[in-house]
């Protein structure tokens, strides 16, 4: 069995690497690289920058350390140099998954036409853009491996313009009380995110409200991220989550939708949920909605973000404007549209939701929340310090966060360098992994702080807390961009449950979060000296600190527990007909 399984997974692996290989070779090396540990990738990347610095890979990688600037500088000099053929063509293509555009379009004015590869290269330019139907039709005149990418972009390109997936209405069908399935992107054990970690919460307090709770992620999942000894399925604090992994994935996204919505049928009526509950995107959505229909129960579509906005948060502000753009906000709506209910993390996203077209009616409340380690009586900063092995002679600022552009971590350590000469026993530690992780890394060395950065990377969650709790002081300097807007993130609820005093950008989703000099400090976004300020003013007063920080725990623990939350999804349910 264990032979079988291993087998299967290694197919369903190797064919994702080859799908990726060649529809972008460039974005599956950077993937690829971010799974490996730093302590093995930094002497390979530097190797590799000592010894091809001037060939396509010197550029690639200063992308994956992240030295963005290094990386822009390279590009631009093999394009001064005249680089041309296929070399500008894979130059173009390392310049377009760093986000150098103008770059990019440089480097493919230099390809002649009838280059080999032309084609595919202007197809991820234009994908890149958010111009869909372009990247397709410019794959017409391409090789046979480009006409196979583009009967792949073709796919989703149709699933965005409205194409969803068709299920047999299942006749007597008769559902288990009490029993919901969850259909996820991802979960715990094998992602570690503010929303898997939600999710798991919610499914954990609803589990002891007495609720049969089963969950299944998408197909393919958790292989495709590297995870080769994946079972089908894992049990966890009393939630099954069930696996989708077939030795292979159909080709594009139609069908592996309707794979998907096939298999997650036939789960149903092994489990025979009486509720389905999704999550964004909207392919989820669609895929619940589907099955929800086929068997004739109520579907639950939980809207924890905008995601369109999350994709145009890494691009210049024409993205918003871009075919792309404006077709997944529409199948966000025609998703919503068909859900019973509605529930979002705030009032911000709740009120944007409305604007979509939704009664408000059918829009719920669901915020981020704590249990369990969080609910206990917190430990003192340096007490929590010694578990962790952490200096306990030093003051530490900083967060627990994935490590992403727009959460403005770069302004967190610029802040922090403005401050490092006046408070020398202050250190600055960020508890996370992510992208833009080799960037902060590099920042934080080129500013003489590598010693007093400390990158801790992905810790284990039953830690999670401690990370918080060794803190004197927890950051949250979201930049100033639409999806930071609207969406309240979970890591500053869990850091005020552990009366730490929160400083956060001045952005509408926080802003329900924490309340300025009640439990915490707001500060303008992408301000470092602000930032800066606001540090120096709750490290300079320990009493000020404490006020903040029990404040906060106070407000948490009286509004904001998981408890409460399932307790509404329990509710939720019943009001849509799926109750005992």
């Amino acid at each position: 069995m264990k032979f079988r399984t291993a087998a299967r997974n290694a197919s369903l692996a190797a064919g994702t690497v080859l799908e990726h290989l060649g529809d972008d070779p460039v974005v599956l090396g950077l993937q690829v690289s971010r799974r490996i540990p730093g302590r093995v990738l930094d002497p390979l990347v530097r190797t590799v920058e000592r010894v091809a610095a001037r060939t396509v890979l010197g550029p690639l990688a200063a992308v994956v350390r992240g030295e963005k600037e290094t990386a822009e500088r390279r590009l631009t000099a093999a394009s001064s140099e005249g680089a041309a053929g296929r070399r500008a063509l894979h130059l173009a293509d390392v310049a377009t998954a760093a986000g150098f555009g103008d770059l990019a379009d440089r480097l493919l004015a230099a390809a002649e036409p009838g280059t080999r590869g032309l084609p595919g290269t202007l197809a991820r330019r234009r994908w890149y853009d958010g111009d869909m139907t372009g990247a397709v039709e410019v794959l017409e005149s391409g090789s046979r491996a480009e006409r196979r990418q583009q009967r792949r972009l073709a796919s989703e390109l149709a699933v965005f313009e409205g194409w969803q997936p068709i299920l047999d209405p299942v006749k007597g069908y008769v559902p288990n009380p009490e029993t919901v399935l969850h259909i996820l992107t991802n979960s715990l054990p094998h992602t570690g995110s503010g929303y898997a970690q939600r999710t798991h919460s919610i499914l954990k307090a609803q589990s002891e409200r007495g609720w049969t709770v089963h969950a299944v992620t998408r197909p393919g999942y958790p292989v495709q991220v590297g995870k080769l000894l994946a079972r089908d399925i894992d049990r966890i604090d009393g939630v099954t989550y069930n696996r989708l992994l077939p030795a292979r994935l159909p080709f594009g996204m139609q069908q592996r939708l309707q794979q998907q919505a096939e298999l997650t049928l036939a789960l149903a009526l092994k489990t025979r949920p009486a509720v389905l509950h999704t999550t964004t995107h909207f392919v989820n959505g669609l895929v619940t909605a589907a099955v929800a229909e086929a068997l004739g129960i109520p579907w639950i579509y939980e809207v924890r973000g905008q995601l369109a906005d999350t994709w145009s948060s890494t691009r210049p502000e024409e993205a918003r404007r871009s075919e792309r753009y404006r077709l997944f906000r529409a199948c966000e709506a025609r998703v919503m549209a068909r859900a019973d209910l509605v529930p979002t993390l705030g009032t911000v996203m709740a009120g944007e939701i409305a604007e979509s077209g939704l009664a408000p009616e059918r829009i719920r409340l669901l915020p981020n929340a704590v249990g369990e380690s969080y609910l206990e009586e917190p430990l003192a900063a340096a007490a929590a310090r010694r578990r962790l092995g952490l200096d306990t002679d030093t003051e530490l600022i900083g967060t627990v966060s994935s490590l992403v552009d727009y959460e403005g971590l770069d302004d967190l350590i610029t802040a922090f360098s403005r401050i490092a000469g006046q408070l020398p026993n202050l250190n600055c530690l960020i508890v996370g992994d992510g992208a833009a992780g080799p960037r902060l890394r590099a920042m934080a060395e080129d500013l003489g702080l590598t010693d007093r950065v400390i990158f801790t990377g992905r810790v284990p969650r039953e830690q999670a807390h401690l990370y918080h709790q060794a803190l004197d002081v927890f950051v949250v300097p979201r930049k100033d961009l639409n999806v930071t807007r609207a969406v309240t993130p979970l890591k500053p609820v869990e850091a005020m449950a552990c009366a730490r005093p929160v400083i956060a950008s001045a952005l509408p989703a926080l802003e329900e979060l924490v309340q300025d000099k009640v439990t915490g400090l707001l500060v303008g976004p992408s301000d470092p000296r602000s930032l800066a300020e606001g540090i120096s003013t709750l490290m300079a007063d320990p009493s000020l600190r404490g006020n903040l920080g029990r404040r906060g725990r106070r407000h948490v623990l009286e509004t904001r527990t998981w408890g409460s939350v399932a307790e509404s999804t329990v509710e939720m349910y019943s009001e849509v007909g799926a109750g005992s």
